[in-house]
């Protein structure tokens, strides 16, 4: 059973009409063509599918689009400000947060959430924040430093910030 949904994707309203049980994920990826949500375990365990609806973090591999109706979705690609990258995604570079580059879209998307929310954590609050998004490449280390050097940097960016502020917003 199809059904007609209605979503603001990075900023852009988006009606489509999906299967009943289509994953969110999927949804995104090849229906959206925005591929920088990356499948990696299908059981949300790994966290690379991650993206914020209603600014919160989801693992997209285990929602349905029909159920995100009415939402804001942001992914990695909404991230990066007008100007260029987001202070998080600059960080990823300056601090060497990544090595595959598989974890990461999933990683920046819940590091921008965790800056949203409190823009100056300890290395154990960006330790929290980031829980339930793996990555078997760098030993972590990388990754909170990439996380700090944002929080001094300018924090969650302007365009995840509007964002969240919107998705706030009462309707």
């Amino acid at each position: 059973m199809n059904h007609e949904i209605s979503i603001v994707v990075n900023g852009e309203h988006r009606t489509t009409l999906v299967d009943s049980r289509r994953l969110l994920v999927h949804h995104l990826r090849e229906d959206l063509e925005l591929t920088g949500t990356h499948v990696g375990c299908d059981s949300s365990t790994c966290g690379a599918c991650t993206v914020l609806v209603d600014d919160r973090p989801t693992k997209s591999c285990t929602v349905l689009a029909a159920s995100v109706d009415g939402s804001r979705v942001l992914t990695v690609e909404g991230l990066a400000d007008p100007g260029g990258h987001s202070p998080v995604q600059r960080g990823f570079r300056a601090r060497h947060g990544l090595q595959c580059g598989f974890c990461t879209s999933g990683m920046l998307v819940a590091a921008t959430a965790l800056l949203a929310d409190q823009p100056d954590p300890d290395d154990r609050a960006i330790r929290e924040g980031l829980e339930g998004n793996i990555c078997r490449c760098t030993g972590y280390q990388t990754i909170v430093e990439s996380v700090r050097w944002a929080a001094e940097h300018g924090g969650a960016g302007n365009a995840a910030t509007a964002h969240i502020a919107a998705a706030r917003e009462p309707s």
